[in-house]
């Protein structure tokens, strides 16, 4: 699988979280989203996630919105996301039984935009189309 230039990448909150920590794991997702032939994606439904975690962590949550306007472009959630994520989440909890709805709404845009997912996160590990940091 390839992992940088002229890809579609969607970056879930996990991945954003690692980047702004400057972790290890975080490295990986910055050279993904520094790479100039790239397409960042933020799901609009990962910016309540990363505001959550800025308030846990006492955080500038508008220094953190802003860079993650300046890096990526924002995708709001549209109808069909919203109905196929119910779909998807259905399926994937015969697996995963905590498989949430934020994870299965990003795998609907995932699969909508032909993108690669870009995440830690568990629930993620071993599906198709993720490059898991």
């Amino acid at each position: 699988m390839k992992t940088c230039g002229d890809m579609v990448y969607l970056i879930d909150t996990y991945a954003w979280v690692e980047y702004f920590l400057g972790s290890e794991r975080g490295e990986k997702v910055k050279e993904i989203i520094e790479d100039e032939n790239n397409t960042v994606i933020t799901p609009e439904c990962c910016l309540a996630e990363i505001k959550g975690w800025a308030i846990r962590e006492n955080l500038d949550f508008e220094e953190l919105y802003r860079i993650v306007r300046i890096i990526s472009s924002i995708r709001c959630v549209i109808t069909k996301d919203w109905l196929d994520a119910a779909s998807l989440r259905s399926d994937m909890r015969n697996n995963m039984k905590d498989f949430g709805m934020i994870d299965a709404l990003i795998v609907a845009q995932q699969k909508r935009m032909g993108a690669e997912v870009v995440s830690g996160d568990a629930h993620f590990r071993g599906l198709n189309g993720v490059v898991f940091v």
